[in-house]
Parts: structure tokens; C-alpha cells; sequence
């Protein structure tokens, strides 16, 4: 990776080196596929995705391999199970670029982190119909 914060996707895809950054660029296709109206952008120095000006997913190259980030921390305890072949933390799970993500598992992860964002705007929403004690 270059130093400094990359501009955009494209830029942060041409510091990767060719296996890692073809891998991505076709993560990156698919979480197109499956959400056609996120907007890229960069948080935290890596390539991210937002709906609704929430970020549901993003993803960043790594020495060891690449990780695809949900950003959240409970996203990928929620499918746990279909997880339970791939390295992760609690925030990232890792990949190999032999060994990409599968399309269809890209959009579990997607539709899990959606879910929760509009679970989370359910309650908030819910909070300020609930009116105060006087």
C-alpha cells in the first residue's frame, strides 16, 4: 500500500498488489450487484460502501491475505455458522485471494448488516415516539 489516505477505490485498489487487487475488484462487483445503489467512499483508509448514508461493508487488502469488514461488531457473530470456516475478529473476517468469497455469502453478510442497521433505526425511531416522564 502507498502511504497517505487513498482518494478513492480505484486509487486504493492500484497500491494493492495484482492477486489481492483483482480478488477485491470482484468483491467489489458483487456487493454492486447486490446493493446497485451503495455509494463508495473511504472510512478509516480503506474502501467502504453506504446505503442511506449508513456504510453496510468494505473491504481492505492485508499482508496475509484480504478482509472483508461489515462494520460492525455484530454482524458477523450473526452468521456464525456459515462463518465457521473463515479466520476472523470480531469485526473483519479474512480471506485468501485463492480463495475469495463466495457471491452468495457476500450477500448474507450484506443483507445481516442492513437488517441491523434498520433494527437499530427501529429503536431509535421507537425512542422518540416514547414520550418522556414529566
Amino acid at each position: 500500500m502507498s502511504p497517505g489516505k487513498p482518494k478513492n477505490i480505484d486509487s486504493y485498489l492500484a497500491s494493492v498488489e495484482p492477486g489481492s487487487r483483482a480478488v477485491l475488484q470482484r468483491l467489489r462487483t458483487t456487493i454492486h450487484r447486490h446493493l446497485p445503489n451503495a455509494e463508495e467512499c473511504i472510512s478509516y483508509a480503506i474502501p467502504a460502501f453506504r446505503v442511506d448514508g449508513q456504510i453496510v461493508g468494505g473491504f481492505c487488502a492485508r499482508k496475509q491475505g484480504c478482509s472483508y469488514l461489515p462494520f460492525s461488531g455484530s454482524t458477523l457473530s450473526a452468521l456464525a455458522a456459515e462463518l465457521a470456516d473463515y479466520e476472523q475478529t470480531k469485526s473483519s473476517l479474512h480471506f485468501s485471494p485463492k480463495q475469495p468469497l463466495n457471491p452468495r455469502l457476500v450477500g448474507r453478510l450484506l443483507d445481516a448488516r442492513l437488517a441491523e442497521i434498520a433494527q437499530r433505526a427501529g429503536r431509535k425511531q421507537r425512542s422518540k415516539q416514547t414520550p418522556s416522564p414529566r
